[in-house]
């Protein structure tokens, strides 16, 4: 197993690293271009409405044809999209950058089916650890990258140095796949998966698995806060510390690092120890916590050790309930049943940046991260209501 992930390990790092080194600098152009505070979000979140429609999609393609062709069209696009946002003049270019990046982004789902493909079930949730700690390491890295690169005066930073930087990741990430990663999903299992009759749609799949509903739901709400904090952490902490991009990748780098921990490392130990569902709450337990912490942080260091604990819970809550997801398919749905779990994921970071706008233009910045920390409470017992595995 371990060695048929690594190559996906780093196609994920590499992917991963280009689109964190430019997420946290897209407030702060939309800033610059004088876009009002409470829509900047609403930029952010139009990623993923994108990702919404087409993750379902991308998901039923992989069944198809393979996770590798996805992968690639997913990387392509989002070189087109790097390059397009930095060389924006104005919120409207930020908006295009951001839409077609997020209907181009198969790559999650695909690679989530690439490792639950490859694993057995006893160790699929270190495997999608191992993907989630890839990931984790591109966050983790990405922005501190991203803000070494622009700096940390706003006014006078150039957006087109980390978009470049970006885009020839993803050309990296092609390459990479081309010729290091070999399909998972190969033309006897394609064939296997044609003979069982018309794929389901994402709702048959949540009608006809009740056990995956109630973890899309749960990864809904977990994932809603996680996208209230990724939306409002640059308007945050420039408004409420003056932190520019530099100042403000170091702090996310702490975040990152603490998930990529968890996920890359203590998953592994923790899960045959208390099991996917128990992990999975605590997850959700301590992102609670972290998003109370930062709502009345008074000072620096605090909010840095609330970023940790959600970093904590992350990197717990995200391997375990994807593996729980997993366990929810076979061989021949495994790409559908992750799209639509990865789907649930992207109506949240829909829900959570259109939000976040509304409430912080009516109340002040740490009244989103109390809501987040509501919203994300009640998944702890719909991932209680999970059945375990025999």
């Amino acid at each position: 197993m371990m060695r048929r992930l690594l190559p996906l390990v780093f196609v994920c790092i590499i992917d991963v690293l280009g689109f964190g080194i430019l997420i946290p600098l897209v407030p702060y152009m939309a800033d610059q271009f004088g876009t009002p505070t409470k829509y900047i979000p609403w930029i952010l979140g139009s990623y993923s409405a994108s990702q919404l429609i087409a993750a379902p999609f991308w998901g039923h393609l992989s069944d198809r044809f393979g996770r590798r062709p996805i992968l690639l069209t997913s990387f392509a696009g989002a070189c087109v999209s790097y390059i397009i946002l930095g060389f924006a003049t104005g919120t409207v270019w930020l908006l295009v950058s951001r839409m077609l990046s997020g209907f181009m982004a198969g790559n999650i789902s695909a690679a989530l089916a690439y490792a639950s493909d490859v694993s057995e079930p006893q160790d699929r949730a270190k495997a999608l650890g191992m993907v989630g700690a890839s990931i984790g390491i591109g966050f983790m890295l990405g922005p501190a990258i991203g803000g070494l690169l622009v700096g940390n005066d706003v006014h006078s930073a150039n957006f087109a140095l980390p978009a470049t930087v970006s885009a020839c990741l993803s050309v990296m990430a092609m390459g990479l796949v081309m010729f290091a990663l070999p399909e998972s999903h190969t033309a006897e299992h394609r064939a296997a998966h044609a003979m069982q009759g018309v794929r389901e749609s994402r709702w048959a799949l949540l009608s006809r698995l009740p056990a995956l509903r109630n973890i899309a739901l749960a990864s809904l709400l977990v994932t809603y806060a996680q996208s209230t904090l990724e939306s409002m952490a640059a308007i945050w902490a420039l408004k409420k510390f003056q932190m520019g991009p530099r100042s403000l990748g170091l702090a996310l780098f702490s975040l990152a690092f603490v998930a990529v921990v968890f996920q890359g490392g203590l998953v592994r130990l923790l899960v045959p120890k208390f099991g996917e569902r128990r992990l999975a709450i605590a997850g959700a337990l301590f992102y609670v916590a972290g998003l109370l912490g930062l709502a009345y942080a008074p000072t620096l260091p605090l909010a840095l050790l609330s970023l940790i604990a959600c970093g904590a819970g992350g990197g717990c809550f995200n391997p375990a309930a994807s593996a729980l997801a997993s366990q929810q398919s076979d061989a021949s749905n495994r790409g559908s049943v992750m799209g639509t779990y990865q789907a649930s994921s992207s109506l949240a970071r829909v829900m959570g940046p259109a939000v976040a706008g509304l409430v912080v233009s009516q109340f002040d910045l740490n009244a989103p991260f109390l809501l987040a920390a509501l919203m994300a409470l009640p998944a702890c017992w719909l991932i209680n209501r999970v059945p375990a595995r025999v």
